[in-house]
């Protein structure tokens, strides 16, 4: 009996510790609209139902705007290959780092941290907000950082425009609030947010 409640409260711990991080299901790398369609498509939301996205279109969304796509490069081009671009994600379970090399969501901070993302009243209620940070030791040049930056939220645009989902970018956001929110450290900068969600 002793040994049966010693293995239940470790699984029970060990569930709790694994719950803080979200395992993403491998990405669909094929399939979606033409290119040429995604284009055409492609629009700023920023009227959003209360709806979440699902975990595939998560992991899908996720890997399209920066994951990997080689062994050491990724959807995205960077200067000099630096990489410096990293996602954070709110929604309202909690506020996550993609860490794009495991493919998976770490947990950041819990509860619903949306309306901190960004000034305006839609982005409390997009499915999430991404959040795009820089490390500036590791950028080529705070020109290229943001450069880089563009091209991530366009593989955003591109892929909700062919997954039937909005998006808009933003740049109307209090970044000292969003570097405590993130626990970011000196050579971390917050560049530009973008909420994605289905359109209302």
């Amino acid at each position: 009996m002793i040994r049966f409640i010693i293995l239940s409260s470790v699984f029970i711990l060990s569930c709790s510790i694994s719950a803080q991080d979200i395992s993403l299901p491998a990405p669909y790398r094929t399939g979606g609209k033409p290119l040429m369609q995604a284009l055409n498509e492609r629009r700023s939301i920023r009227s959003y139902q209360d709806k979440e996205l699902t975990l595939q279109q998560l992991s899908d969304l996720l890997w399209a705007a920066n994951g990997f796509n080689r062994d050491d490069k990724r959807t995205a081009p960077t200067a000099n290959n630096r990489q410096e671009l990293e996602l954070y994600v709110t929604t309202k379970n909690g506020v996550y780092f993609y860490d794009a090399r495991n493919h998976r969501l770490r947990e950041v901070k819990k509860g619903d941290h949306r309306a901190e993302a960004g000034t305006q009243d839609f982005v409390a209620r997009a499915a999430l907000n991404l959040i795009f940070v820089s490390d500036m030791e590791k950028a080529s040049g705070r020109e290229y950082a943001f450069t880089n930056c563009g091209f991530v939220a366009q593989n955003v645009y591109l892929y909700c425009a062919s997954e039937g989902l909005g998006a808009v970018v933003r740049g109307s956001f209090d970044k000292d609030k969003l570097s405590d929110l993130l626990n970011l450290n000196s050579n971390q900068e917050v560049l530009l947010t973008q909420s994605v969600g289905y359109p209302d």
